[in-house]
């Protein structure tokens, strides 16, 4: 329990926000679209935090789920091969999001018994290849997606609350509270799954996969569930952005928000539970700061050097590099001597 304090600690800062904020729609705005993309990283970080395996094509599973979702919202009546034709009515939101879940659960199950037969650079490429082929299939199949012309009129999400019965998530306030809910569901599985023996399993992996397949750890079953549960986490995260915006188009598929997640889980901290969220704090949140005074063009360099900054600072990440700096605090004398086990968890 008392390892968490601080996640705790964060999550009642991240509650009470709105309210410090005096409901300002811009920067409640900023902070839903940096807490859906912060839910991707964290389930990137799944995978090349606790696994090793450096995924760039993450975002093809938070575009499926963002076009599962509104498709299944919206309805479609499509023409396939053969003179097939399939339609669909259009279904609430909530059972949008959990097809998207189960479907990009199936295609991370696709993509990681197919990918992880290589690794280093070739599954690097893999995952780049399958983002572009997903994202040409999202631009050019027009009749079901609408290509460049996007998916409009993508309904919100409704819930049911007790006391208050069917409620429709209009304002940002309530968007905000889902998408922190969400969050911390996230958080608290990737929680309980990395401290279960399939997280030691990941992490034996990571550290020395000869070692550990002697040891009889199944290295293309470990991986290829990482990958299911990592991709389904995306999905849920396209999912909530695909119902938030209510429009969405190919551009969902942009490289540079994979590039995003990558500096926020790197920056904030790989391999641990809290790094990708105050990573995703920081890179989400700095182009709002950076606006008024810079085109979003150049806070590229901005990313770019704040992250060399962090790395020259604290090599391992901020959250790694704030426990390591607690404990030398705590115990001078140790300060030469090994990295604390927290900061490695």
């Amino acid at each position: 329990m008392t390892r968490h304090l601080p996640a705790l600690a964060l999550l009642a800062a991240l509650a009470a926000t709105p309210f410090a904020l005096g409901h300002n729609p811009y920067l409640l705005n900023a902070l839903i679209t940096t807490g859906i993309v912060t839910i991707a990283a964290m389930s990137l970080n799944l995978l090349l935090g606790f696994t090793g395996q450096l995924s760039l094509g993450h975002i093809a599973f938070f575009g499926i789920g963002a076009y599962v979702s509104a498709l299944t919202s919206l309805g479609f009546d499509v023409e396939l091969l053969g003179g097939l034709r399939v339609v669909h009515e259009p279904w609430p939101p909530v059972a949008g999001f959990g097809l998207a879940v189960l479907a990009t659960a199936a295609c991370g199950y696709l993509v990681g018994r197919l990918s992880f037969r290589v690794r280093g650079a070739y599954f690097v490429i893999v995952t780049i290849s399958f983002a572009e082929v997903v994202r040409l299939v999202a631009l050019n199949w027009v009749e079901l997606t609408q290509g460049p012309l996007a998916l409009t009129g993508i309904p919100p999400f409704s819930l049911w609350i007790p006391g208050l019965g069917t409620t429709i998530l209009r304002t940002k306030l309530q968007n905000y509270y889902l998408v922190l809910v969400v969050g911390t569901l996230c958080y608290a599985l990737i929680a309980r799954l990395v401290a279960s023996r399939f997280g030691r399993a990941m992490r034996g992996l990571k550290e020395n996969e000869s070692l550990a397949l002697s040891v009889g750890i199944n290295a293309t079953r470990t991986l290829t569930l990482a990958a299911v549960i990592s991709a389904a986490m995306a999905g849920a995260a396209g999912s909530l952005y695909a119902h938030y915006l209510r429009i969405i188009d190919p551009d969902v598929f942009l490289f540079s928000t994979t590039v995003t997640m990558v500096i926020m889980v790197v920056g904030g901290g790989k391999g641990t539970l809290l790094g990708p969220v105050v990573g995703g704090l920081i890179f989400g949140l700095l182009p709002v700061a950076l606006r008024p005074v810079m085109v979003p063009e150049a806070q590229w360099m901005v990313f770019g050097l704040v992250l060399i900054v962090i790395q020259f600072v604290m090599p391992r990440g901020i959250v790694p590099g704030l426990v390591g700096l607690a404990a030398r605090r705590r115990a001078p004398v140790a300060e030469a001597g090994p990295i604390p086990v927290e900061a490695r968890s």
